[in-house]
């Protein structure tokens, strides 16, 4: 347990307080802060390492950098941003803690999350996880030759790659080409079904940026400049981010953070399946469950919902599960959308090196998952979707966790054998692709 140890006395040169006064109101005034504790009441991080928001931000206010500096909480806080959304003052603690994260010297910093920001720097493709253009482009070819060998119902099924003039340039987190290729193929099926002008691009396509948890602005910037100077190059209109909260929020976060002014709209997945719902470009079916009656819940990313695009995303996310599932089988967590708790995954907590502190970071999450009594959550997250599943792992759950595009594409009857790797046994044999006797929306069409 770190314990801080509070030495009251006159400070000589800067203190970490100088160095944040930019960031708080009134000029750096932390008297503002009511100390209601309305932000450490609310954080799932409270208590770890014997540290709360309140806390850090009291030892701020009084100039106690030794407390805090070098202070491992830094790295189990998440940065969610759930303390500012409560907080009555509207003090930025988590910019606060992004500033704490740069006292530590680069190089001490977690392995996991430095490691994968160096690898995305490393290569052309920004991937955290190394993946090179060429192997890249032999996956992507690979995959898609052979969904058009075995599945005929997709002979004409794209993958483009380097397309100039696309619409879409689609962000893709390394995860599936490097360890869950199949899991890419629902995604280009739903964007063929919606007729959508795409592209990849061998370089600059890693939908992660581990620099941004590590609290690196200079190579935060660099990747998230590279990706979008990338899609601008090709002549696209829409930077289209993978099923990532993290990977969202590092680019359009980025670009209003170090002022990129990339004219591209950037938007998450989730928005675009609502339009092409909404638009009958996708017309997924509820039937499937009409019997089964299998319950779903929907986890809001922080990076996506509170950080970002707020409750219209968050609205339209719950949208697509009832088109999909039915708005009878879905029931919500409490609290939900922008005041959702974080799961815990994110904030570069699952790479940070502190397991015992994020499965107890997670608790509050495991907790309102299982009160819904759902038998999925969907999670359009990657660090979401690794987050909880291994609390139900960890905690004993029995729900099953799967991305949005997994429970899409099996409404729209293209879902292959191959490609439930998350699904229960209750629908691994439900609505396949081509199963004879099976039900088939899309062979109707």
């Amino acid at each position: 347990m770190f314990e801080p140890v509070i030495h009251l006395g006159k400070k000589t040169g800067p203190t970490f307080l100088d160095k944040v006064k930019d960031l708080l109101p009134q000029g750096g005034n932390l008297s503002m802060c009511l100390t209601c504790g309305a932000c450490a009441s609310g954080c799932p991080a409270t208590g770890l390492e014997n540290m709360d928001p309140r806390k850090f931000l009291r030892l701020a206010a009084l100039g106690q950098d030794e407390a805090i500096t070098r202070h491992p909480w830094v790295w189990m806080c998440t940065m969610c941003l759930r303390c500012i959304h409560v907080c009555p003052m509207k003090i930025d603690i988590p910019q606060l803690v992004f500033r704490a994260r740069q006292l530590w010297p680069r190089e001490e910093r977690p392995k996991g999350i430095l490691g994968s920001c160096d690898m995305a720097l490393r290569n052309a493709s920004c991937s955290a996880m190394g993946t090179d253009p060429e192997d890249f482009r032999f996956v992507v070819g690979d995959v898609l030759a052979e969904v058009r060998e075995t599945q005929p119902e997709w002979k004409d099924l794209e993958a483009p790659l380097e397309k100039e003039g696309a619409e879409f340039f689609v962000s893709q987190n390394s995860r599936e080409p490097v360890t869950e290729p199949n899991e890419m193929v629902p995604l280009w099926k739903i964007l063929h079904l919606a007729g959508a002008d795409w592209t990849y691009s061998c370089e600059a396509w890693g939908g992660e940026n581990y620099c941004m948890f590590l609290a690196d602005d200079d190579n935060w910037k660099k990747i998230a400049k590279a990706t979008l100077d990338r899609a601008k190059a090709l002549g696209c209109k829409v930077y289209l981010n993978t099923e990532c909260g993290h990977s969202t929020f590092s680019v359009w976060g980025g670009n209003r953070r170090y002022k990129l002014d990339s004219e591209l709209e950037i938007a998450p997945m989730v928005s675009y399946y609502y339009k092409w719902i909404t638009e009958g470009r996708l017309k997924p079916s509820s039937e499937w469950n009409k019997d089964l009656k299998l319950k779903f819940t929907a986890q809001d990313p922080c990076n996506q919902i509170r950080k970002s695009f707020g409750d219209e995303l968050a609205d339209k996310l719950r949208y697509v599960i009832k088109a999909c599932a039915g708005e009878e089988n879905f029931v919500d967590m409490i609290p939900n959308k922008s005041n959702n708790y974080c799961c815990g995954g994110g904030g570069g907590a699952l790479q940070a090196g502190y397991p015992e502190a994020r499965h107890a970071y997670g608790k509050i999450k495991f907790g309102q998952i299982i009160a819904t009594g759902a038998d999925y959550v969907i999670t359009p997250c990657h660090n979401c979707h690794a987050q909880i599943h291994d609390l139900a792992e960890h905690f004993g759950g029995e729900y099953h966790t799967i991305h949005l595009w997994t429970l899409l594409a099996l409404s729209l009857g293209i879902l292959a054998e191959n490609e439930r790797e998350y699904l229960g046994d209750d629908l691994k044999e439900v609505w396949i692709q081509g199963a004879e006797g099976t039900p088939n929306p899309f062979a109707a069409k």
